[in-house]
């Protein structure tokens, strides 16, 4: 088996609200999206992420999303193609100028939430972000959910693309996650989170909620950092990776 790399959102603290381990789960992944304050985080937390990421050598990657606190990002919003554009240079490049104090290199650029559902099937809004990531430095690379048309859309502009698949989230037959409204959007247990990576890392394939198994192509795996088995789901992933190399 090739390595498939292991990425994490991290930096979604703000304020008061504290989310997820992120220290902890550093030591489990091999890269990492930054939240660069519209959905979540500020310009300090991301700083300390960014020292730390280098410290323990993880790739890092900017996770731009809509300007949606209330909503942690995960609510759709109706922008503008230049709006959307503007937005991702504007994250993309704080995040850049943490990465660069630290004498560090920006790896890739992974959207948030509702932006990223939302580029997956609208080709406007793919071609805005895509435009965004490629006008800023075309050696970025694009993480986008595997078979989406934001992938086709980046190979075409010349990025490099890893197709993303998520280790606590359960699929449609089409390959488009269940929304979280429904209630069983996530994967809640150890058990069948194992499964499923398990079936990820060796065929290729993910069970949908209609019982169908699809093949998908997958050169990163996604762990939500802000959700409650976070770290002890890591830890499991990492240590099956390194059963399969």
């Amino acid at each position: 088996m090739m390595p498939i790399d292991i990425n994490c959102d991290l930096g979604e603290s703000y304020e008061a609200f504290i989310t997820g381990k992120d220290e902890a789960l550093l030591d489990f992944v091999t890269s990492i999206n930054i939240a660069c304050g519209y959905h979540a985080g500020h310009h300090s937390i991301m700083h300390q992420i960014v020292r730390s990421a280098i410290r323990k050598n993880v790739h890092i990657g900017a996770h731009p999303g809509y300007p949606d606190r209330e909503g942690f990002g995960r609510r759709n919003m109706e922008c503008s193609p230049a709006e959307i554009y503007d937005m991702m240079v504007y994250q993309i490049g704080a995040l850049q100028a943490f990465v660069q104090l630290e004498n560090g290199t920006l790896h890739h650029v992974k959207p948030h939430g509702a932006l990223y559902n939302q580029c997956a099937n609208d080709r406007e809004k793919a071609l805005a972000v895509v435009n965004a990531v490629y006008d800023l430095n075309p050696q970025l690379i694009l993480y986008g959910l595997s078979g989406s048309l934001i992938v086709e859309i980046a190979r075409g502009k010349g990025l490099q693309v890893y197709e993303e698949v998520f280790s606590d989230r359960r699929y449609n037959d089409d390959g488009t996650l269940v929304n979280r409204q429904e209630p069983n959007a996530l994967i809640q247990s150890e058990e069948e989170m194992l499964v499923h990576v398990n079936s990820i890392l060796t065929a290729n394939e993910v069970m949908s909620v209609q019982s169908k198994k699809i093949k998908v192509a997958v050169q990163t795996l996604c762990i939500h950092g802000d959700g409650p088995h976070a770290l002890d789901y890591a830890k499991k992933i990492a240590g099956l990776r390194k059963q399969l190399q």
